[in-house]
């Protein structure tokens, strides 16, 4: 059976497509660094793009845009870091009274409906004690232990850290340099097609970044203000820590929910306290997840707040937390991609033969 030239173009480019997965997939590992470096580069390229309209040297631009960067997240690190520190060892302390408090209240009441319920204080008490043992130096030890047992990790976990702002200079350097030369593979019959595509593909991910931008403001403000509101001591770094943390969905807002019960037990030390701070976790996912989200970002990508919705639950099930990650950048390009596709459907043949066909009983 001969194959006719269409056939043996789709042949080829499907062989293409499989080796290009078989070569990912054998190479994750090293590629992570670079691919993540690439996300880096396009995040700050508007950065660089608008210090060099006002004549500041693209090598200069490029560092002072990674050295923000890289303070921002030493910030959130130095903000997060000693409220756990020095609030995780009063656990052992304040967590069994606040226990007790709540056994006297709770206690009687369930004895009236004819319940026995009660929380057992000292296998909490227990527990904690081997949490929380006091010898915080020994689990250094241990700590230290084993990272010289696996040193070869650790130094592969810090080369990638030094590698990926270095390769993001880089491609900040020469990316208009490095984006040429992609577009060059590209066949000539189908450079404007592709040179359409991608401009549409750039301006759905950088508004979706633009309105991620606003979110993680707008939630910082929120929850700074939320828990200044209940007294809460700490409000500042844990509301500022929640609202930058959203950019990672769920596990940022895991992580400051976490830290701020954490802080209102050892503050409060009342069942209300930790309610009301509960509370302003609560009413800040709802905005969230509700009207900020879908509207500022759902919205400025063309994407329904269903939609939005949806492809974080896919991509989840489908890649994990990675998905979870990718999913709403990865639904903008599937957008104009579909959108595209769309078009083409609308303007084929086929289908306006299928409109201008008569209804049948009409012939």
């Amino acid at each position: 059976m001969l194959l006719t030239d269409t056939q043996r173009q789709a042949l080829l480019w499907l062989a293409v497509a499989a080796a290009a997965w078989w070569g990912v997939s054998l190479l994750a590992p090293v590629l992570l660094p670079f691919v993540l470096a690439a996300v880096m580069a396009y995040a700050l390229r508007p950065v660089v793009d608008a210090l060099a309209r006002r004549r500041v040297p693209r090598w200069l631009g490029a560092g002072v845009a990674i050295a923000l960067l890289m303070l921002l997240l030493l910030a959130v690190v130095l903000i997060i870091v000693p409220v756990v520190t020095q609030q995780w060892p009063l656990l052992r302390e304040q967590i069994p009274p606040l226990l007790e408090r709540l056994n006297a209240a709770l206690v009687p009441l369930a004895q009236r409906h004819g319940l026995d319920i009660a929380i057992d204080v000292e296998g909490v008490r227990a527990l904690l004690r081997r949490l929380i043992s006091g010898h915080e130096g020994q689990l250094l030890d241990q700590v230290l232990a084993s990272l010289r047992i696996g040193g070869s990790a650790l130094l592969a976990v810090l080369g990638n850290l030094v590698l990926m702002p270095v390769v993001a200079y880089y491609l900040l350097l020469d990316w208009s340099a490095v984006v040429a030369r992609v577009l060059a593979l590209v066949p000539p019959r189908w450079r404007l097609a592709v040179d359409g595509l991608a401009a549409e593909v750039d301006a759905v991910l950088g508004q979706y970044l633009r309105g991620q931008l606003l979110v993680m403001g707008a939630l910082a403000v929120f929850y700074t203000a939320g828990l200044a509101l209940v007294g809460l001591k700490l409000a500042l770094p844990i509301g500022v820590f929640t609202g930058l943390a959203v950019f990672v969905p769920y596990l940022g807002f895991g992580l400051g929910l976490v830290l701020a019960l954490l802080a209102a037990v050892l503050q409060f030390q009342s069942l209300t306290g930790v309610l009301l701070v509960g509370a302003v976790y609560a009413a800040g996912q709802v905005i969230e997840s509700f009207f900020l989200t879908p509207r500022l970002v759902g919205e400025r990508i063309g994407l329904h707040p269903i939609a939005v919705i949806f492809a974080l639950m896919a991509f989840g099930h489908l890649f994990g937390f990675v998905g979870v990650l990718i999913a709403l950048p990865a639904s903008a390009v599937l957008l104009v991609a579909v959108r595209r596709l769309q078009a083409l459907y609308v303007s084929s043949p086929w289908y306006r033969l299928r409109e201008a066909a008569p209804p049948r009983g009409e012939d």
